[in-house]
């Protein structure tokens, strides 16, 4: 789609154009749907947090300032309904505060080898605080004292719960590696495997969830 293209879907979209919104909503889809995966825990959960942000998008599009990018503008309206509905679901979620948390949160994933659609299923089984919290400091780029006062928490509980989703994750990887190199074994072909996509650390999974799914 060219830059035309969209200030002219975009348009219709202030008009309220049917048409246009239906345009829009497939044109972007996939990337909401990238976004709302990673703070949610399913994908039916996720469906309902995308169309949340689309109502949103629809509602304030007259808004929207066209000297910036637009889908950067649609992105952080999804990563806000997400934290919304985070918030809502807040009396389920598990937080836990810890004050000396001061030098955790860098530690590296370990290695792993795995695809994209395996890596968001391991972060979609982490608590959903763990979760919210791991997205936006290692994908988002957000800072522990930004995710405090996004979330109503102290910068010790963002901490503690990066560092536990880390923990978490790095349990899966290993787990996963070890499950993948039993089967290859079994089948006669060593301990080697061939996933897809190699990651370790906060970088480099922020550069695999940036490419969105495919």
């Amino acid at each position: 789609m060219t830059e035309e293209e969209l200030h002219q879907l975009i348009e219709g979209c202030v008009k309220q154009d049917r048409k246009c919104q239906k345009m829009l909503y497939k044109a972007f889809y996939g990337y909401g749907m990238a976004i709302c995966l990673r703070y949610t825990g399913d994908r039916d959960e996720a469906a309902g947090v995308l169309n949340q942000g689309f109502f949103k998008i629809f509602s304030k599009i007259d808004s929207y300032d066209a000297t910036r990018p637009f889908k950067a503008w649609l992105g952080r309206i999804m990563m806000n309904v997400s934290i919304d509905n985070y918030r809502a679901n807040l009396k389920m979620a598990y937080t836990d505060d810890i004050d000396e948390a001061h030098d955790i949160g860098h530690d590296e994933l370990a290695t792993g080898n795995l695809n994209y659609n395996d890596l968001l299923a391991m972060v979609q089984r982490l608590p959903q605080s763990y979760r919210t919290v791991f997205n936006l400091f290692a994908i988002d780029g957000y800072t522990h004292e930004e995710i405090a006062e996004l979330l109503n928490i102290n910068i010790g509980t963002s901490k503690s719960n990066l560092h536990k989703a880390r923990q978490k994750l790095k349990q899966m990887i290993l787990d996963a590696e070890a499950s993948a190199n039993k089967i290859n074994y079994a089948r006669g072909g060593g301990s080697d495997y061939s996933p897809i996509v190699a990651i370790s650390g906060g970088s480099n999974i922020r550069s695999v969830f940036n490419n969105g799914i495919r």
